[in-house]
């Protein structure tokens, strides 16, 4: 019965976005039989990349100065089901089975070369759009696999910067595939390093990456959440939720508190911190209590003069953004969407941990509190 169902509902994933499908391999066909400029990649060296799960990002160095490489990076696509909160489970979508997906670095100049896999026990067709690339709906034109195919993707990283990608098998399938988690993000460094307002070279002891996720998870007549055997059934519901536009909950890193606690990023008192931030459909608006954005560029781009002493700075849906902060006191920094809201009661908030020396000149408690006289 379970390998009916099975069959049962991959085809009716197949057929809810197989027109999108034809259209995306007619739309390969004319981009591949009409090719005015070929790449020319003789003697360039090939550098496979070790992708790692968010908050942490792949070695890498922060300036390189020689020729252009081919930086090779396998994904592979996982449905599965995660708990968002205690008691509170979604069937989410994920590259490499994380949410959000693995942060790629490279430099200005590089090609991402990523084979994606979509494993035969999967429903549902994937591909990935590159809001780094150019052409081709981001790549996605050129990505849609099927359960039980795999396909390989080349582009140029020409632009500086931080950027999101996510899944778009097309139609509705789109909202769909990202709200349930299918996004991540890549940063392209350039080739001489960052560099501050001022053109100075800016270097980062430690960095992060972190995703912010909007979940809409519907409820049974009782108002308990619902529960899910795979994405395919739980589609129909979820999609009548996200109508609504107002998330049940809200994650960094997949999970309420991933990032609290004893999961807390950590830091040491003067090291400077390089934080990532995504969103792939929301809007967010990210404060570091206790602390600033030193540097923060705009969008993203590092070909943009980066904005300096922000105490609050803006992540577009469909956007990464990339803030430095050195630390100058030791304690609990919370990381937080400022839509206090959507921080406290729904979930969209992180914690660093910072170890060093207390400094008075910067804070002192002067009188600790007592009684009213």
């Amino acid at each position: 019965m379970k390998q009916l169902f099975k069959k049962l509902s991959l085809s009716m994933a197949l057929s809810l976005s197989l027109s999108n499908i034809v259209m995306a391999e007619a739309g390969a066909e004319s981009y591949i039989a009409n090719i005015g400029v070929e790449s020319n990649l003789r003697g360039l060296e090939r550098v496979k990349q070790i992708l790692v799960a968010p908050p942490f990002l792949p070695k890498h160095e922060q300036h390189y100065s020689g020729k252009p490489r081919i930086i090779e990076m396998e994904m592979i696509i996982e449905e599965k089901e995660i708990e968002v909160e205690p008691g509170v489970f979604v069937q989410a979508m994920t590259f490499s089975g994380t949410n959000p997906g693995p942060l790629m670095v490279v430099h200005e100049g590089d090609y991402v070369e990523l084979t994606l896999k979509n494993p035969k026990t999967n429903f549902l067709v994937h591909n990935i759009d590159f809001h780094a690339s150019t052409g081709a709906l981001g790549g996605g034109a050129l990505t849609k696999v099927a359960p039980g195919e795999e396909v390989v993707l080349r582009f140029k990283a020409d632009r500086p910067g931080t950027y999101v990608y996510h899944c778009a098998p097309g139609g509705i399938m789109i909202p769909y595939h990202v709200v349930s988690g299918m996004y991540g993000a890549i940063m392209i460094l350039p080739k001489d390093g960052l560099k501050d307002n001022k053109g100075n070279l800016v270097t980062y002891d430690r960095s992060y990456y972190l995703g912010e996720q909007g979940w809409y998870v519907p409820k049974d007549a009782q108002g308990n959440y619902k529960r899910y055997p795979n994405a395919v059934a739980s589609m129909n519901d979820t999609l009548k939720v996200m109508k609504n536009l107002v998330p049940t909950h809200i994650t960094y890193n997949g999970k309420k508190d991933a990032l609290t606690g004893k999961n807390a990023m950590t830091a040491k008192v003067g090291e400077t911190v390089l934080f990532i931030h995504s969103q792939a459909n929301e809007d967010s608006r990210i404060h570091l209590i206790g602390g600033h954005g030193d540097l923060v560029w705009p969008g993203g781009s590092f070909n943009n003069t980066p904005t300096v002493d922000r105490e609050t700075w803006h992540v577009n849906g469909g956007e990464a953004v990339a803030a430095i902060y050195t630390f100058k006191q030791p304690g609990i920094y919370a990381y937080v969407n400022h839509n206090l809201i959507e921080a406290i009661m729904l979930g969209g908030a992180a914690h660093i941990s910072v170890e060093g020396k207390w400094n008075n000149d910067l804070m002192k408690q002067v009188k600790p509190p007592s009684k009213i006289k």
